[in-house]
């Protein structure tokens, strides 16, 4: 981009000059204001790629900007200047639609990155390239619309992105597309599992280490902030961590700083942050299992990805997709599915979503004799739901009884659903391993 213009906001002269000074530097042409009806002037008159404004103005606020922006007829980035320790200012400014957020005092490091990460977006939506997300996000119920139209927004934005729902309903898939639309797609997508980390290893993990800052400490370890560095950091399953690192979590997120073990000096991070989990979140805030502020930090915006059994009009076509992959993997010719076989998939309730109907898929294509699919060759249970409990009468059964013959039922189907992986049952059934088995044992199912 060439000779990009920035506005900056600021009331105090001080503050302005350092902005102005580093961004010339960095062949940006910058204008000034210092309250908000200047700035709103200045923006009526120029055409600008970036703004940076400070949130406590003599006559408002930063919020009042960002309001102001969103509604104009060239919308830009907006990044909002809060004071030290004012993180609930800067979430409300992204929940509005601010870019990002830069905390005072300013760290010209943290600055240059978030400038350059500004402009991208800029670059990228001047140029209007097509970016639909229709053929990778399958499904043309009303919900999945929503969601490709949310993630197409959210990709502009470096605000936290909390990604909830049921396991196998797509929730990578979602974050990748996110990182895909964003400024950021020819950085790195570093996903990772926060549940398969053993908890001594975490911080290690993340923030990275230096050679003999501990035992086995052979060579020096950058992290996954570190390798995520100018692109995404996809944590699934983030209701996994251990509580000792949420809290260094939550400050590299503040900060948008990390330090490694051993490390003497902090490290400026350039990442955007996405987060998921199958998991009630809510519920392991109330429970103490969860950091309420944390939970705060990460669901700056919240994208829920539905159940398949919600959206039974889209399977005719996620089936037919994923018999064409499957086929070819496995270097077969596509077979069809008979009318009964797909009224029977969009009558079932997958409790495994997306990823059970593959599976189911990947079956049929192995057992089936011929160019079509017929509802036997799909083995569905027999029945989709749990049966319903007879009436508790405590005439005939005291109530410990009748409700562990409910917990009985329950996690023999949830067994069979998972082919009796009892790893994948524990999360299905949102336990830990270790109750798991505890259930089994007493109930006598182990």
């Amino acid at each position: 981009m060439k000779n990009p213009l920035t506005l900056i906001i600021d009331d105090e002269p001080d503050i302005r000059e350092l902005l102005e000074i580093t961004l010339n530097r960095m062949n940006i042409q910058t204008l000034c204001a210092d309250n908000v009806e200047s700035a709103k002037n200045l923006l009526v008159k120029n055409t600008f790629d970036l703004c940076l404004t400070d949130m406590k103005l003599p006559d408002g606020n930063g919020l009042d900007l960002v309001d102001f922006i969103q509604k104009s007829n060239t919308p830009m980035p907006v990044a909002v200047i809060t004071a030290h320790g004012s993180m609930d200012i800067a979430i409300k400014a992204m929940k509005k639609g601010a870019f990002d957020f830069l905390s005072k005092p300013v760290d010209l490091t943290v600055l240059r990155q978030l400038v350059n990460n500004a402009l991208k977006l800029t670059e990228q939506i001047h140029s209007k390239k097509d970016r639909r997300t229709r053929h990778k996000l399958l499904g043309n119920s009303q919900v999945m619309r929503d969601i490709r139209t949310k993630i197409d927004k959210v990709a502009r934005s470096q605000a936290p992105v909390y990604i909830s729902g049921e396991s196998g309903s797509g929730k990578e898939l979602v974050a990748k597309l996110i990182h895909q639309q964003s400024p950021r797609e020819e950085a790195p997508f570093i996903a990772v599992n926060c549940g398969a980390i053993p908890h001594e290893l975490m911080e290690s993990e993340f923030f990275g280490h230096k050679k003999g800052s501990f035992t086995g400490a052979t060579t020096d370890k950058i992290g996954l902030f570190k390798a995520a560095d100018g692109g995404t950091l996809f944590l699934d399953e983030v209701a996994d961590l251990p509580l000792a690192l949420q809290v260094k979590l939550l400050r590299a997120i503040q900060e948008k700083k990390i330090r490694p073990i051993g490390g003497e000096q902090e490290i400026a991070t350039n990442v955007r942050l996405l987060s998921a989990t199958h998991k009630n979140l809510n519920l392991m805030v109330d429970e103490g299992n969860f950091r309420q502020d944390l939970y705060y930090r990460i669901n700056v915006i919240e994208l829920i990805t539905p159940p398949l059994r919600t959206r039974a009009e889209d399977i005719p076509e996620l089936a037919d997709f994923l018999l064409s992959k499957l086929a070819s993997i496995n270097d077969q010719s596509k077979p069809t599915l008979s009318s009964a076989a797909i009224n029977a998939l969009k009558e079932y309730h997958f409790p495994g979503n997306v990823r059970e109907l593959e599976n189911i898929l990947e079956r049929a294509l192995a057992l089936y004799d011929g160019g079509i699919i017929e509802l036997e060759d799909l083995n569905l249970p027999i029945s989709t739901e749990l049966p319903k409990a007879k009436p508790f009468d405590p005439s005939e059964i005291s109530l410990e009884d009748y409700l562990e013959t409910i917990e009985r039922e329950a996690l023999s189907r949830a067994l069979d659903e998972n082919r009796w992986n009892k790893t994948e049952t524990a999360k299905h059934l949102g336990l830990t391993f270790r109750s798991l088995r505890y259930r089994l044992k007493k109930l006598g199912l182990d």
